[in-house]
């Protein structure tokens, strides 16, 4: 982080950058759904970003970043569908482990954050040019 103050053009601007990572991480999770391999340990994981905080000291703002991505959820599940060609050579494949209706939900709230940076960002534009218009 520079030695300037955050903007509030800056803090929403990172937060919407956070809220691009979450939707490509759900859409990539939803385009999983129902994956299956053959084995547990190639099987596809649901992904997850962490985020971080972080005050900056001269605005008094808070801002966010993505730390990290991580694996979440529980563990692929096991079946036994001897005619797939993914099969082992015991008949398993092992499905994703994504949660669709959890997916959706999080898709729902990311685009939902991501708008209100949006009109955060739109808000702060039209105060500054309304500010600029009461010195003519």
């Amino acid at each position: 982080m520079s030695d300037q103050p955050l903007s509030i053009f800056a803090v929403s601007g990172r937060a919407m950058s956070a809220q691009l990572v979450r939707m490509n991480t759900t859409a990539s999770n939803l385009a999983n759904v129902g994956s299956v391999s053959n084995s547990a340990d190639t099987a596809y994981r649901t992904i997850k970003p962490v985020f971080r905080t972080s005050f900056d000291k001269a605005s008094g703002m808070a801002t966010v970043d993505v730390e990290n991505i991580v694996t979440a959820g529980s563990e692929p599940t096991k079946r036994y569908d001897p005619a797939n060609p993914m099969a082992d050579k015991d008949g398993n494949v092992w499905e994703s482990n994504v949660d669709e209706t959890r997916e959706l939900v999080d898709m729902m709230e990311t685009a939902r954050g991501y708008q209100n940076n949006v009109e955060v960002m739109q808000t702060a534009k039209s105060l500054i040019v309304d500010t600029l218009k009461l010195g003519k």
